[in-house]
């Protein structure tokens, strides 16, 4: 019997609803694992409480999971461990202050945000920290050395996407283009909204996506169907 729950295979993207940790041992090798799981940080929604807005919306925390750092070292790092066994290099999204559970990366990267991208103990947090594994797709390829972080202005288009923590796409391309070669597998065990598969519809990555919601899993069929139209109405 097979551990998930429904199959999908939308373009050159394949997504599995149902928990990484059972669907994770079915899957073959890939080329890159491209993840923003959660944080273990007791996540309550992706939009702020301003002062004096008492009614203003903070979003919710996850649907079917509670970022607490109980279940992050339960589910997040072993399940991150497990995919990475599968590929040859690596980006994982990470807070700083979770950093040091996840496998000990060869490199971190991210991105810049000089606007900041959340509060922390001290004050805005200005990075997107990435924990950079395996070999270098470009270097091992011949192809000279590019940066491993990138500074990042833009508008936080994933406030409209209905996830408590979706990722801004440009961020989710960076990542993707820095990961992997064009035509790489790239495997998000924790997909969520679909960033990761949008973002390699976007670029010419074939992915694999796991995700536990429904609710989530329907919206990343949705978004990563409307990337590949997007794609043949221009193409």
């Amino acid at each position: 019997m097979n551990p998930w729950k429904r199959k999908e295979v939308i373009g050159d993207a394949t997504l599995y609803l149902g928990d990484c940790l059972e669907i994770l041992p079915h899957l073959g090798e890939v080329d890159a694992v491209v993840t923003d799981p959660p944080y273990g940080v007791s996540l309550s929604g992706k939009r702020g409480h301003y002062r004096n807005k008492p009614n203003a919306n903070r979003g919710m925390g996850y649907a079917s999971y509670q970022d607490t750092p109980e279940n992050f070292d339960a589910t997040v790092v072993p399940a991150v461990s497990a995919a990475l066994k599968k590929a040859q290099t690596g980006l994982v999204f990470m807070a700083s202050r979770s950093l040091h559970k996840l496998p000990p990366p060869v490199d971190i990267g991210g991105i810049f945000l000089p606007n900041g991208c959340g509060l922390g103990k001290w004050g805005f947090q200005s990075f997107m920290f990435a924990a950079l594994y395996g070999a270098d797709p470009y270097l091992s390829a011949g192809k000279g050395c590019r940066p491993n972080g990138k500074s990042g202005v833009y508008g936080n288009d994933a406030n409209a996407v209905d996830h408590p923590c979706a990722k801004p796409i440009r961020a989710m391309e960076w990542a993707i283009e820095r990961a992997t070669l064009s035509g790489a597998v790239a495997l998000d065990p924790f997909m969520g909204s679909g960033t990761t598969g949008v973002a390699c519809a976007n670029l010419g990555r074939k992915f694999i996506g796991i995700e536990l919601e429904p609710k989530y899993f329907n919206i990343a069929c949705e978004r990563i169907a409307a990337a590949y139209a997007q794609g043949r109405l221009f193409a």
